[in-house]
């Protein structure tokens, strides 16, 4: 910041008389409360002189003792402006914090052990219920840590699970985000790692910003410290020493300064946010995997430059703060499981999606920010004042500054930047590895195959698993974009390298040369996984679940290969010869299904159809000469008996009119339905269409997000509507 050189600069608080003061201090309040205009063009009084006179001597003494009070007021004012001269820079008072408390949220993901520390996380959420005023704790995510500190703490702490999270278990940013900004409850939203103390300074520097009539983003960073000696009573009302002695604050805000240091990894930033569902910054907010690295840089970046919120750079205010450096500790490999391979693909997946979104890593002219003020404590008041650059001063450097060589390397760009394409051997998982990670205890998978045309299709259908809590699924990706498309989502996917090339976006539907290609790649990775020793459900992914089907088909029994029938007449056989359908069964890893499965694949091969016509003539015979009853068939060489499933619990499109239902939820679940197939219908854009008309669809392509419990689905549903016909349009 940068003054008049000759002019004293002012401090502006709302007790001054002064009316150019008092009135910038009140520009920053809301209009209800201030002070309203005097009125003008009041009734004359019809009295003579003599009854004048007493109001006369009294306005008379009235402006004797304001122009006594403007004399103090100005002597103070002028000694506090050659103050603040001598420190250089304009600064403004905050508005009291005095009046309604907010209400405010914290939201945070807890990690379990070995990459955090339960002790150190129950502490810190410790910390946030003692704070004063009106403070409620969101922990997010599923892993047993919080929902272990969510009921030891209390009512005030609630665990919310609805929200994204990639295969390894990490949670994704941008959900939790999302649910933040979901909060209709709060006022105030506050983002903070799960192991970060905070102090009662932020609730005393976010009351003072309340009163602020603008939307602003408020950024800090904590502190860490090598030694703390301290702990929270029982009752979590305050702090105590070692030897059970009270501890205040004021005690902790006196440690020397030598001791303190801004914490430079991302995770020790401090963010928050008033009008939680005002939308942050223009444009959308990547897939980030959350505590990974390069969002919480990302986003604050994003805030300043789209100059929709003020920006307020606490980072002079101790705020928070973290009793072990963030620098040191394990926290770049994957958290689910020590199988998995450690690390830092993750934090190169962070450093793509920052390079590839926004404008983080392209150079911005050099200009005062419109938005972005500093803030400092000086006694009970808080000041701001603009800052002329667009950087947060003190722990986010300029792009020249780094350039040149200026103070400290805390923004990274040269790391995040450079990170360029992401290759796929930066995703150390082979089929084998994924297979080992989640199979679950019955050694089975479901397996989802897809190209470029149907990734959306192939997110609703992850989603809809997700919610269901089915985790044992693994993804096949036709194509590199749809292999890339699923690691920023998340997904646990493979690549084929046998894959057909250039799969048809629009033209890949049931009887085309693309479709026959495609299918054929679905029967061959079925049979590599069935000899590594895993059962698979193979479902299209056009398949709904409604529930898990996993342990009925298991149920089945060895030698048995459950599989969907296609027949839409409601009587008779359902296994009528080419009425098996190979976009849903069950395949057991034993010799008879095995070996059947080697049949079909060569089958396939030698043939100018698709694959289901080869799993009709091996498994049932051709003309249907191998079936036993109305919905089996028996294979004479290996003895594999193939079940055709029933179609109340697993219709096809064309089963009873069920896609064209008013409510087809319902009547699905009157069946007893665990999935529906939305197939006899051809083209991409029919098919999208249908299941999202009738609600039976789970994912948000604009924000990359699952739907939740939480999310606007009507306002997804009109918006889908659009995109649709925009899309048939062109």
């Amino acid at each position: 910041m940068t003054g008049r050189p000759h002019q004293a600069a002012e401090q502006t608080t709302l007790r001054s008389l002064r009316p150019a003061a008092a009135a910038r201090a009140q520009m920053l309040l809301p209009s209800h409360h201030r002070r309203a205009p005097p009125r003008r063009g009041g009734r004359r009084s019809r009295g003579g002189i003599a009854e004048l006179a007493p109001r006369l001597v009294g306005c008379l003494l009235l402006l004797a003792l304001v122009a006594a009070v403007l004399r103090l007021s100005s002597s103070s004012s002028r000694a506090r402006s050659r103050r603040q001269h001598e420190g250089g820079g304009s600064r403004e008072t905050l508005p009291s914090g005095s009046g309604a408390t907010p209400r405010v949220t914290i939201f945070s993901a807890t990690r379990p052990a070995p990459e955090g520390s339960q002790a150190r996380q129950e502490l810190a959420v410790r910390s946030w219920l003692a704070l004063p005023g009106n403070v409620s704790v969101v922990l997010l995510g599923a892993h047993a840590s919080s929902l272990a500190v969510a009921g030891r703490l209390g009512r005030r702490v609630t665990v919310d699970a609805a929200i994204d999270s990639s295969f390894t278990g990490t949670p994704f940013f941008h959900s939790i985000v999302a649910r933040a900004q979901a909060a209709s409850d709060s006022d105030i939203c506050v983002l903070v790692d799960a192991e970060i103390i905070l102090l009662p300074e932020i609730i005393d520097a976010l009351a003072h910003l309340s009163k602020v009539d603008r939307d602003w983003f408020l950024v800090a960073m904590s502190r860490n410290i090598t030694e703390f000696h301290y702990q929270l009573a029982d009752n979590g009302s305050h702090w105590v020493q070692a030897d059970g002695k009270t501890v205040s604050f004021r005690k902790l805000r006196e440690i020397p300064a030598d001791k303190w240091a801004p914490e430079s990894s991302d995770r020790g930033m401090i963010v928050a946010w008033n009008s939680p569902s005002s939308p942050l910054h223009a444009g959308v907010l990547p897939s980030f995997l959350y505590g990974r690295g390069a969002h919480n840089w990302w986003l604050t970046h994003e805030v300043l430059s789209s100059e929709m919120r003020l920006v307020f750079d606490a980072s002079s205010l101790v705020l928070g703060l973290y009793p072990e450096s963030f620098s040191s500790m394990y926290g770049m490999s994957s958290s689910k499981s020590e199988r998995l391979p450690a690390g830092s693909w993750e934090y190169s997946v962070n450093c793509h999606l920052a390079a590839i979104y926004g404008s983080y890593c392209y150079p911005l002219p050099r200009k005062h920010s419109t938005v972005l003020h500093k803030v400092v404590k000086q006694s009970e008041d808080y000041l701001f004042s603009k800052a002329d650059e667009l950087t947060l001063s003190d722990f986010v450097i300029s792009k020249e500054e780094k350039a040149h060589g200026g103070r400290g390397s805390l923004w990274r760009n040269e790391n995040i930047c450079s990170s360029g394409h992401l290759h796929s051997s930066n995703l150390p998982y082979s089929l084998s590895m994924l297979l080992e990670l989640a199979a679950d205890k019955n050694r089975s998978v479901v397996l989802g195959v897809a190209g470029v045309s149907y990734r959306d299709m192939l997110m609703s259908w992850a989603c809809c698993l997700r919610h269901l809590k089915v985790t044992n699924f693994i993804v096949c990706a036709l194509d590199h974009e749809t292999y890339e498309f699923s690691v920023l989502q998340g997904l646990p996917v493979f690549r084929d390298p046998l894959s057909p090339k250039n799969v048809s976006f629009d033209d890949c539907h049931f009887g085309t040369k693309c479709f026959q290609q495609v299918t054929k790649v679905k029967s061959r990775i079925v049979l590599e996984i069935l000899k590594l020793g895993y059962n698979v459900l193979l479902s299209d992914v056009d398949v709904y679940w409604f529930d898990n089907p996993m342990p009925f088909l298991y149920s089945l029994g060895p030698a048995t290969f459950g599989a969907q029938s296609d027949e839409y007449n409601e009587t008779g056989p359902i296994n009528s010869p080419w009425r098996l359908n190979s976009g849903f069964y069950f395949a057991r890893s034993d010799n008879a299904t095995v070996t059947v499965m080697q049949m079909i694949v060569k089958h396939a091969a030698d043939s100018g159809l698709s694959e289901q016509p080869s799993f009709c003539d091996v498994m049932c015979g051709e003309n249907g000469t191998n079936r036993i009853s109305d919905d089996k068939c028996l294979e004479p060489y290996t003895n594999l008996t193939v079940v055709f499933l029933n179609r109340d619990l697993f219709p096809n499109g064309a089963y009873k009119g069920l896609w064209e239902k008013h409510d087809v939820l319902s009547a699905c679940k009157e069946l007893g339905c665990f999935i529906m197939h939305n197939n006899w219908i051809n083209g991409r854009k029919k098919k999208l269409q249908r299941q999202m008309s009738t609600g039976l669809w789970d994912y948000d392509s604009t924000s990359r997000l699952c739907l939740q419990d939480w999310s606007d689905r009507g306002s997804f549903r009109r918006m889908s509507q659009i995109n649709l016909f925009e899309d048939t349009d062109r």
